[in-house]
């Protein structure tokens, strides 16, 4: 099971009031409700290896070159992605309490956490679940393996299971061509501009069509009229030098260098001294005593 942090604590500070906080009056809203998003994971999923994964860098040098829009609408100043003030320090929190569990947490240099569940699930040599609420990540799916999303859209405790089926029926391509559909459509939220004037339904269209985007891209550079939707061969060709670049942008890595780390999820911490300290500081016993009590119960 790879969890997509950044998305789980964003997730878990807006849908907890701040109100809840430490014994010295910090809000401690998105430690509290990820340590308990974890434990309903384990509770319910049994994973055999579990790893929290980081961004590093949440806007990586090499996908700003190719795409300068790439989330810039997110920058706060300089390269700092905005973020709410109230968040910033407890980031810091759940990285300690992850590593005094023992539950695996990685990240790598230049590279989003999105890449390095990639990287993760091209190394797996068995079944895996990734839990975001980023549709980017449905890339992935691939019902071979199997590997699967677990979407939080509708919250952890109603997870929707993204596998190749769904994503034919959702969007109307092939089930493990959601990164091609996206390159074409394109996503405000990324700041990924797409092909201008092609919006889903053409998109899908196109992919279902071509089968991927290589072979649009060969069948527009050869000149072929056959299966463009109407006016989709203009605008395509007009987007083409966005198009020779994006899928760097919008493909996940599969290659993010790691350390190699014990992935096993761990049936008691790592660190108790640390776990207690942790707990006191920030008024963490409920949280993780229910945690401890999932992953003792595996």
């Amino acid at each position: 099971m790879l969890l997509d942090t950044p998305s789980l604590y964003f997730r878990a500070f807006y849908g907890i009031p701040e109100s809840i906080t430490a014994p010295d009056g910090s809000p401690v809203n998105a430690v509290r409700g990820l340590i308990d998003m974890i434990a309903t994971l384990v509770r319910h999923h049994s994973p055999t290896e579990l790893v929290a994964t980081m961004d590093a860098d949440w806007r990586p040098a090499f996908r700003v070159a190719a795409i300068p829009t790439y989330k810039a609408h997110r920058v706060a100043h300089g390269d700092t992605e905005e973020v709410p003030a109230t968040l910033v320090p407890q980031i810091a929190v759940i990285e300690q309490v992850l590593d005094a569990l023992g539950i695996a947490r990685l990240e790598s240099a230049g590279y989003e956490a999105d890449d390095v569940i990639g990287t993760l699930t091209h190394r797996a040599d068995g079944a895996v679940d990734i839990v975001t609420g980023d549709r980017d990540l449905f890339q992935l799916v691939d019902d071979a393996r199997p590997v699967r999303v677990l979407y939080t859209v509708r919250g952890i405790r109603n997870l929707q299971t993204v596998d190749e089926a769904f994503v034919a029926d959702k969007y109307g391509i092939p089930g493990r061509a959601y990164a091609d559909f996206a390159t074409l459509r394109g996503d405000p939220s990324d700041g990924l501009p797409g092909v201008a004037g092609v919006g889903e339904k053409t998109a899908a269209a196109l992919i279902t069509r071509f089968g991927s985007l290589g072979a649009l891209l060969e069948a527009l550079d050869a000149g072929a009229t056959d299966g463009f939707p109407a006016g989709s061969r203009t605008k395509l060709a007009a987007a083409r030098d966005y198009l020779r670049v994006a899928p760097a942008v919008v493909e996940v890595a599969s290659d993010a260098p790691l350390p190699d780390t014990d992935l096993a999820l761990p049936r008691k911490p790592r660190d108790p001294e640390a776990l207690v300290r942790l707990a006191d500081q920030y008024g963490l016993d409920s949280p993780l005593n229910r945690l401890l009590e999932a992953l003792g119960q595996r």
